[in-house]
Order: structure tokens, then C-alpha cells, then sequence
């Protein structure tokens, strides 16, 4: 039997987002996100689902927390609703809104619960959609102003500030291929959403530092592992773009002050520049104090002319798949890792969201989920495997403490560690959420697969 052992200095957590729990969409002067829109446009989300409800964690995180309290973490990710606080996106505060978050981190804190908090998790105020959005320059401000006001509200209460989640999900997931909010399918507005995105981080940073708040920050990309299928130099390179589309794209502004000359290359070739204004990248690249890594997935891949945007294939070599129809690809962790180790240095990090879907239903008042189980224990190791090989590895936090509202799936795929019943809203603690549970109390569990 195999032991796989962790630090005591390893923090544990689990991770949300506020449109995906908290529901009270319309309640308490909230104002509505590009969101609430998406979801309520006809065919855009399955079953027509919509977060107007969601897990009413809004009503429910005192319940929330007692539930994270026991399962031992000690530290959470979520994220604020930026149109509960600027209904608007700018101008008054709504202060029945901030009071709901100042309350949240109050008791979380008094629960030993440290908070980690996302500032945008793509709920971006419609009000700002309706100006342009991410392409709007002004956004970047509104954004920057929202974040400062947040940083002296809670300085001293939240000590870990996460500025943007997962980038390359805002702009081209959301811009270019069209399956998130706001649904647009222009790889010219992607790459420009893109860059503000990362001018925005680097706002939020410099207001952080100018004025000396308590605490760390940092951001959260999306990562994905790409392997040659091939030894091919085109396979290799092909696999290169893949994955420099998650990793160097969004990497090397913030940690080398510039865009990757490969994929810049690329995008030139089919009629993309990024719109960078003088001053522009020395905002983006501010010293950070953490990164957020959020990994679920990888592939085998090889080139093939004209296949999609990047002239690359993802080729099925019969891996295990979650019910998302996702690869189970662990050994895409441990490299993604160690590459942004070698690439970057020896940056900080946390696993911000790492998890599985799967669909497993309470039978007996239990939930028999020992497939996510495996999943977890399948990356841990390969997450133990970066330690030990000198990646600076501070916390896991695994996505997702509830099952809940999955974006463009609505409520279809069930990510939780707690099950949700979205009729009575009822939480039921699977057998991983035990797993979880013993592990982080042990520091340690055995790779016997059951």
C-alpha cells in the first residue's frame, strides 16, 4: 500500500462562485450580470436553466459554512457578486449587499475558516455589457475602482485576494467560441478582451500595493496539458499552441512583460493583433504574490491543417472520462506544474479549483461517488509529485464544495462534494466529502483504489 503523505504546513480548502451558490438574484438590490441575461436567452443554457436560485446560499451560508466547518478546511474560495455591491458596475454602493459579504467573512473567520476571495468570477454588471463590456477600456477602470473599494472594506478581514478567474474562459471561451456569456464568436473581441482582462489584474495589483493593504495577491488562469502524439516536430508544435494558449498567453504578460511570440505569431496569421497601448504591459506585469492554478483536464494531440483554430487534433487514446465527457489526465497536473515552475520561477501556488464531474444521485440518504474519489486521489499524487520535485505548492482547494449551477449546463452536471437537491435544496455530504474529510485530517491517504 502506497502512503501519500503531505506537510502540515498544506492548506486545504474547497472553492465556489457566487452566481453558481448564491442564488437571490433579484433580491437586496442586486443588480443584474451578463449572468442573469445569457441564462434567460432562449437556448443558451440547457433546460433553460438559470442562477436565480441556484443553492440560496444566499439565505443558507450560515448552514455552508457549519458543512465546511466539519469537513475540516481551513481555507474557502469564493467569489463576490460584483452587481450586488455596484449594481451598476460603478457609482453608489448597494449597502445591503456588502452587508451580506461582511456578515459571510465575519462568520467564516469566527468558524476558523480563512477567506479566499475572487473579485470576478464572470458575473460582469450588465450595465457594463450594455457599454461594450471587456472591449470597453472603461471597464478596466470600473473594475479597478470595484476592486479598491473591496481591498479597504476588508482590509485585515481578507488577507487573500484572487483579482480574475480563469481569463481565457472569459475572452475567448466566451467571446470567440460563444459557449459562456456574453456569447459573442469574434477571436479579433477575445484577444481584446483578453488584454484587458489582464490590464485589469494589473490595475487591481497597482491600487493593492499603492496603498500598502494587508494581505496577498494574486490570480487564477485555467490550465489544460497537451501531449505529442508524436515525436513530429508539427505534433509538437501543435501541442505547444494548444496549451501556450491557456498557459503563455496568459503567463507571460504578467510574469515576463510580454506576449508569447509564438502564439502572437500566430494569431497575426489569421488578421488578430492584440490592441496594446503604450504603458500597457508594464501594468500587466506587477510583481504577484501567488497564482491560482485551476486544472481539470488534458489531452493527446497532433496536428491536423485547418482542424480548428490552432491546426490541432485532440486524439482519444482511450483515457477514463468524468460525466463531462473530460479526460481523466493526471499526469497533465504534474506538468503543468513543473512547466510553469521552470518557466516562471518559484512562484507561490495554490490549486484554486481541481475536481470532477460526476452525476451520482443520494440513494438511502447516501452518495456513492467513489469515481471522484479515484479522481481526487489520481491528482493528488500527481500534486505530490510536483512538491516533490520543487514546486511551490501552498494549498489545494478543490472545486466544488456544492453542487451547483455549471454555466452553460445549467444544473446537469454535478461537481460537489455536498449534493444539492435543486427542489428542496437539501445538502447531503457524499462518500468523497468523508474521503476529503479523513485525508485532510490525516495529511495523508493511501492509494488503494476501491
Amino acid at each position: 500500500m502506497a502512503i501519500i503523505e503531505f506537510s502540515k504546513e498544506m492548506r486545504w480548502g474547497a472553492a465556489t462562485a457566487a452566481y453558481q451558490i448564491e442564488g437571490a438574484a433579484d433580491m437586496d438590490g442586486r443588480g443584474p450580470s451578463i449572468w442573469d441575461t445569457f441564462s434567460k436567452t432562449p437556448g443558451k443554457v440547457l433546460n433553460g436553466d438559470n442562477g436565480d436560485v441556484a443553492c440560496d446560499s444566499y439565505h443558507r451560508y450560515e448552514e455552508d459554512i457549519q458543512l465546511m466547518k466539519e469537513l475540516g478546511i481551513d481555507i474557502y474560495r469564493f467569489s463576490v457578486s460584483w452587481p450586488r455591491i455596484f449594481p451598476s458596475g460603478t457609482g453608489e454602493v448597494n449597502e445591503k449587499g456588502l452587508q451580506y459579504y461582511h456578515d459571510f467573512v465575519d462568520a467564516l473567520v469566527e468558524n476558523g475558516i480563512e477567506p479566499m476571495c475572487t473579485l470576478y468570477h464572470w458575473d460582469l454588471p450588465q450595465a457594463l455589457q450594455d457599454k461594450g463590456g471587456w472591449d470597453n477600456r472603461e471597464t478596466i477602470d470600473a473594475f479597478a475602482d470595484y476592486a479598491e473599494f473591496m481591498f479597504k472594506e476588508f482590509n485585515g478581514k481578507i488577507k487573500k485576494w484572487i483579482t480574475i478567474n480563469e481569463p481565457w474562459c472569459v475572452s475567448f471561451l466566451s467571446n470567440y467560441i460563444g459557449l459562456h456569456a456574453p456569447g459573442f464568436t469574434s477571436l479579433q473581441l477575445a484577444a481584446n478582451v483578453a488584454h484587458h482582462l489582464l490590464l485589469a489584474h494589473g490595475e487591481a495589483v497597482l491600487r493593492f500595493r499603492n496603498s500598502s493593504f494587508e494581505g496577498e495577491i494574486g490570480y487564477a488562469p485555467n490550465t489544460e496539458w497537451n501531449e505529442p502524439f508524436s515525436n513530429k516536430q508539427e505534433d509538437i508544435d501543435a501541442c505547444r499552441r494548444a496549451t501556450g494558449w491557456f498557459v503563455e498567453w496568459f503567463f507571460d504578460p504578467v510574469f515576463k512583460g510580454s506576449y508569447p511570440k509564438f502564439m502572437v505569431d500566430w494569431f497575426e496569421q489569421k488578421g488578430v493583433t492584440v490592441p496594446i497601448l503604450d504603458g500597457d504591459m508594464d501594468i500587466i506585469n506587477q510583481p504577484i504574490d501567488f497564482v491560482g492554478i485551476n486544472y481539470y483536464t488534458g489531452s493527446v494531440a497532433r496536428y491536423k491543417e485547418n482542424h480548428d483554430l490552432l491546426d490541432v487534433e485532440k486524439v482519444d487514446i482511450g483515457y477514463e472520462k468524468t460525466d463531462f465527457d473530460w479526460n481523466i489526465y493526471p499526469e497533465g497536473f504534474y506538468k503543468v506544474l513543473t512547466k510553469i515552475k521552470d518557466q516562471y520561477g518559484d512562484v507561490p501556488i495554490y490549486i484554486t479549483e481541481n475536481g470532477a464531474c460526476y452525476n451520482d444521485g443520494v440513494e438511502n440518504g447516501r452518495v456513492k461517488d467513489q469515481r471522484r474519489i479515484d479522481y481526487l486521489k489520481q491528482h493528488l499524487t500527481s500534486l505530490k509529485r510536483a512538491i516533490d520535485n520543487g514546486v511551490n505548492i501552498k494549498g489545494y482547494l478543490t472545486w466544488s464544495l456544492l453542487d451547483n449551477f455549471e454555466w452553460a449546463e445549467g444544473y446537469d452536471k454535478r461537481f460537489g462534494i455536498i449534493h444539492v437537491d435543486f427542489n428542496t435544496l437539501k445538502r447531503t455530504k457524499k462518500d468523497s466529502y468523508y474521503w476529503y474529510k479523513q485525508t485532510i485530517s490525516n495529511g495523508w491517504f493511501d492509494m488503494v483504489y476501491k
